[in-house]
This record gives C-alpha cells, structure tokens and sequence, in this order.
C-alpha cells in the first residue's frame, strides 16, 4: 500500500521533470548554431563579387544569401587586440589587450631557444582571467563551443580556449606560424586543447582548420546548438626566418596555379632588416601568394558550408566573415587609405557578410549602417537568449534590427589608440593622428581620407578631439586589466 502510494507521489514528479526535459529540448532546438569565421589581414576589396580578380566562391556565396557590411569596424588595426573585443564585446583599453602579445627580436632574425622563449612575454602574457568571452556566455543555455585556428590571446594553460569556456581547441597560440612546420620562428606552436602537438607538422594549416571544424560540424549538428569560432591565419604572412618565405603568404601550389604566372619570383635586397643582401619574394609574387591563401580558406569555408547544408541546418546558423584588421602585403584596401598597423580606414574598416535568413537577415543586401566587432557579444548572447554579464561594461549593442532594416544603427561614435597612433569617428566625421600625418575627414564625401578639414572646420576639429578625450578618460577609469596595465 505504501509502495503504490510513493508511486502515485512520484508520477507527477516524473512528468513534470519530463515536460521540464521536452521544453528545454524544444528551447535549444529554436536557438540557432553560430558558424564565426574570421580572416587574418584580408584587404577591404578583397571579395571576388567586387571585381578585382580575387576567386572566392563562398564568400560570394554568403553575399547572395546574405547581408554585405561596408561600414564596419574593428577595434584595433592588428591581430592581438581586435580578437579579444571581438569575444569579449570591449574595447581593447577596457579589457586589457591593447597591444600585441608578441616578441620583437625575431623581426630581426633572432631565434631564441626553448629555455629562452619560455619566458619571453609572446610565452608568457594572456588575457586577464576575469574577461568573459562569447562561449562562456553561450554555455549556460547549452551551447557547445569549439574554436580551430589562431588563438593569440595567450599560450600558458589558463589562457587557453578551453580555460575560457571552449569545449575544443586545436590551433596556434600566437600571432602567426608558418603554415606548414607550424613554427613560429622555429618554435613549435601548435596546441590541442591544453597539450602542445606535432603530430600534423608538414600539413598545410588551413587544410587542418578545415577538417577539424567540418569534423566538429559533423558531430554536433542536429544535437546541441554549437558555437563554431574559426579563426584562420591566412592570408597573413608567414612567421619564418627564413626571410624569402617570411616576405609572403604560404599557399598550396594549386592554388597559386588558379593565379596568372609572375615574371619573377624573388628578388635581391640590398636594405634588409635580416641584414643584407636578402632574397625577398617580389610584389607580384607576394600579390599571387596572398590571393592563393585567401582561396585556399575560401574552399575550407565552402566545405564548412556544405555540411551545413548535408545537415540541413544552414539556414539556422547565423554565419558571419569578417577580417581581424585591414589588410597587408597582397592585400587591396581600396578605395581605402592605408593598411594593417594604422587608424587609417585601411587599417580598421573590414569586409564582413552576415548570413541568417531564419533570422530575417535579408539577401543579397548591402547595409551602409556604421557597426563593428563590438557588436558581436552582445547580438549572439540576444540571438541564442543567453544572459549578459552584468558586472562589466559592454562597449557593442544587439545589432538585429539594424541588420533587419528595422532600425539605424545606435552606434555614432568609435575611437582607436595604437601606441601614438589615434582615430575616432563620430558620425561621418573622422579624426586621424598619425605621427606627422592625419587630419579630419568627411567619410561621406571623402572615403579616401584625401582632403583634410582640419582648417576649414576647426570647431567639428575640437568637438571630435573632446569626445576621444572623454572615452580616453573613460577607458582610464574602467576596472583595469592586464596584462599591460600598472595597477
């Protein structure tokens, strides 16, 4: 009798915990996947649908199915700091990476040995542990994350992916490698999870991005919502010593095949940091190697593509391609001035596709709206009803209605700090410091930052220069980071 009784107490809790499993079931089945690729130094008109001879099929793919972004900004004109705002939504004064986490010796030829790379601080910085980042915020509502490519936020365990809420991680640590020994420098640099690896030296990196993030694809699709961060080098320059395949991009040669032969492969220097003469990679053959680079990827991205589709899960995953920074080398930033390491436009404003048609992202659309990386924190946490963190400050905002051309963007202002070398736009307004170069730009009527106001206009001049000087305070006054901040 009293066995009978418990079983009837028990029923309701069974189907309660049961309706409870079907509705969180139903819950993560509506959160759509996340598929965010990020190119290293890919110039601004390097897209095959803009006509300058580039061959990228899936991205232009993306493009006809997606929304195309020509107003959109990275936070920092280099590698290190533009990937930490891009994952954790902060400028890279307020979370602590606002420059490179990298060594200068090997610029001038110098490889270090094991004991003596161990506590150089390319080995030892990291981003501060208390950053929150995209995975960590997707993980309480079931996500699985699994990022496969350039890391560079920093090498020691607790730096690591999978240290800041990644389930899976098989990629580079720092801020380039040579795409087939997987050394930077000589050292090797390849890590899964937590434990340095050799194991796919000789094999071309993009190749093993591709299989591991198509692998990944291949086992979460249809199961958990995912969150898939591919963050390849390509088509940044090798890191070698060599100075001949350091001055280019590495690439199969069936990619380089899909190119017009050069005249002259390398060339003779006379003036070289290595010391001289060096064997340099010419300009046509540095042009032809990033552009293979950038097609090698652009393949990877179709096979990511294709098993979307194999699972008929494409249009549930918001997909979004955009460059870390403006590009170099073989890069073409036109009609942009200036490139990759300045707060020139060349070196902020990126090419970005946002695909989501589930999403009411529309096709085939080109969005003029003033957005940037910023952004992405907080519109993915929206998008998969995840919880912001509430005891930070978030530099980015939801960005669906804008995507949506429900609304305008509420971005109206941005600002850039590289050591001396400044920018800040508010509105169609920008001011740029470049050592004994910049000025103030009408971005309407003067992408190109030729024709400088300065004079013309000196109280927009002083207001521009008053707005950076309060976000530099701003920046100043925030709980301070590390790894480069005194506190």
């Amino acid at each position: 009798m009293n066995q009978g009784s418990d079983s009837m107490k028990m029923k309701p809790l069974l189907i309660a915990y049961v309706l409870m499993a079907v509705a969180t079931a139903i819950q993560a089945a509506e959160r759509p996947n996340i598929l965010l690729i990020v190119s290293d130094d890919q110039g601004y008109n390097d897209l095959g649908e803009l006509g300058n001879g580039i061959i990228t099929p899936a991205l232009d793919r993306l493009s006809r199915e997606g929304t195309r972004l020509t107003n959109f900004y990275v936070s920092w004109p280099a590698c290190t700091p533009s990937r930490a705002s891009l994952l954790t939504g902060r400028y890279p004064q307020r979370n602590g990476i606002y420059d490179m986490i990298r060594n200068e010796a090997p610029d001038y030829g110098h490889k270090y040995s094991p004991d003596e790379y161990a506590v150089t601080f390319e080995r030892i910085g990291g981003m501060d542990e208390r950053e929150v980042i995209i995975p960590a915020v997707l993980k309480p509502v079931g996500y699985k994350s699994g990022i496969y490519g350039k890391w560079d936020l920093g090498a020691l365990k607790r730096f690591l992916p999978t240290s800041r809420g990644f389930d899976d991680f098989y990629g580079f640590v720092n801020t380039g490698i040579d795409y087939f020994t997987h050394q930077r420098y000589g050292v090797p640099c390849m890590v899964r999870n937590l434990s340095p690896t050799d194991t796919d030296k000789g094999t071309y990196c993009t190749y093993l991005f591709q299989r591991e993030a198509v692998r990944f694809l291949g086992e979460h699709a249809n199961k958990k919502p995912f969150f898939l961060y591919v963050p390849f080098n390509a088509p940044h320059n090798s890191s070698a010593l060599d100075p001949t395949t350091r001055s280019s991009v590495q690439a199969p040669d069936k990619f380089k095949e899909m190119y017009p032969p050069v005249d002259a492969e390398t060339k003779i220097a006379t003036k070289y940091r290595y010391g001289t003469p060096a064997t340099l990679a010419t300009a046509d053959a540095r042009r032809r190697d990033y552009r293979a680079a950038v097609t090698c990827m652009d393949a990877a991205i179709t096979e990511m593509l294709n098993m979307l589709d194999q699972k008929q899960i494409l249009d549930d995953t918001i997909v979004i391609f955009f460059s870390d920074n403006g590009g170099s080398g073989g890069a073409d930033n036109s009609p942009l001035r200036g490139h990759k390491g300045q707060t020139w436009e060349g070196g902020i404003r990126v090419p970005c596709i946002v695909r989501w048609p589930n999403g009411g992202v529309r096709a085939g659309a080109i969005n003029n709206a003033f957005l940037s990386s910023l952004e992405l924190m907080p519109s993915l946490a929206s998008a998969a009803g995840a919880e912001l963190p509430t005891d930070i400050a978030l530099d980015g905002f939801d960005w669906w209605p804008t995507l949506r051309g429900e609304t305008t963007s509420p971005r109206k202002e941005m600002f850039w700090k590289r050591r001396d070398q400044l920018g800040a736009r508010i509105g169609k307004w920008k001011w740029v410091k470049m050592g004994d170069a910049g000025g103030l730009f009408d971005l309407e009527t003067d992408i190109k930052e030729q024709n400088d106001l300065s004079e013309s206009r000196p109280k927009i001049l002083e207001m521009v220069k008053a707005h950076y000087a309060d976000w530099l305070n701003e920046m100043e006054a925030a709980e301070p980071r590390g790894p480069f901040r005194d506190f």
